[in-house]
């Protein structure tokens, strides 16, 4: 089994620990009416008493997760239950570090490298006092860059990626600026309306693969791309425009409650999801309901949460 679905299982079951659920998120428009029942809306909230009184509320909005709420109260309630589970899987298996096979090594078994430059490259590498093994060996031993990716694909398991069709601007509304620039992601295109290509330049993120997986409804496959290419596409993409996004840090989980509830009221949107991403919440928002693979930039908002510890 490849090392980066051996990540994604981690990460999946770690959710599922949780109390989330591994699948992919349904697209926002399926979730709309999750939460109807008869001729009138059912608010989602099981410990709601607003009774009867719900039945003349003309409110629609906000929905999480397909569920609608029928007044602040519930708001808060619902998003209660989304943040406890999302912060139950911190620590769990989906943060665990896996062991893998050294790149130099990875290198001399296919042949590419001896022992002897591989000593050169590491010794190099000591004596300047870091760097990245691959650059010693492109520049002492003569490795082309094809290898040394290809190398870190036999790594990661996980393919290369080309940079056919990438539309920097048209991927933007998929991951929010801050992770692409934190996480080093670079979204590269859309296959079939199914499927988000996500490249790096060294080192996968299967966390990161498995939020937007879940945000956005489309199957994720990671690989990596060549740094001569990866690096001014990152550079050209950190600078299009993103959707609207606003940080919040939080002193506690009730804090946040109340910090996401109030945006939720405020916006009122049509459907929105919560995903964790490392120690980051990930909320996002949609006004409208989406049709495309890709939501518009305008039809999106997010909201990236911290919370510190309670």
């Amino acid at each position: 089994m490849p090392l980066l679905s051996r990540d994604r299982q981690q990460a999946a079951a770690g959710l599922e620990l949780a109390g989330g659920s591994a699948q992919s998120a349904p697209r926002p428009e399926t979730l709309r009416n999750g939460a109807r029942t008869g001729l009138f809306e059912q608010c989602a909230n099981p410990r709601c008493r607003t009774g009867w009184l719900r039945l003349w509320r003309s409110r629609t909005a906000p929905v999480l997760e397909g569920a609608w709420s029928c007044s602040a109260e519930c708001t808060a309630a619902l998003v209660a239950a989304a943040l406890s589970r999302e912060m139950d899987g911190r620590g769990s298996s989906a943060e665990s570090h896996r062991h893998r096979i050294p790149l130099g090594l990875v290198m001399m078994r296919q042949g590419w490298i001896s022992p002897q430059q591989l000593r050169e490259a590491v010794d190099a590498q000591k004596a300047a006092g870091g760097g990245r093994l691959g650059h010693w060996l492109m520049r002492q031993q003569g490795v082309t860059e094809q290898q040394v990716a290809r190398a870190l694909g036999l790594q990661w398991g996980a393919p290369v990626l080309g940079m056919d069709f990438h539309d920097a601007e048209g991927l933007t509304p998929l991951v929010p600026r801050l992770f692409v620039d934190a996480f080093g992601a670079l979204p590269l295109r859309v296959a079939a309306g199914k499927i988000l290509y996500l490249g790096f330049e060294d080192r996968l993120d299967p966390v990161l693969a498995l939020a937007v997986e879940r945000m956005t409804g489309l199957r994720v496959e990671c690989g990596i791309v060549l740094e001569s290419e990866f690096r001014p596409a990152h550079v050209r993409l950190l600078g299009v425009r993103f959707p609207s996004v606003e940080l919040v840090e939080a002193s506690s989980e009730p804090v946040l409650v109340d910090a996401i509830t109030r945006r939720l009221e405020r916006v009122r949107p049509m459907e929105s999801r919560l995903v964790r991403v490392h120690d980051c919440l990930w909320l996002r928002m949609w006004r409208k309901p989406q049709r495309t693979a890709v939501p518009g930039i305008e039809e999106v908002e997010d909201l990236i949460c911290s919370v510190g510890p309670s």
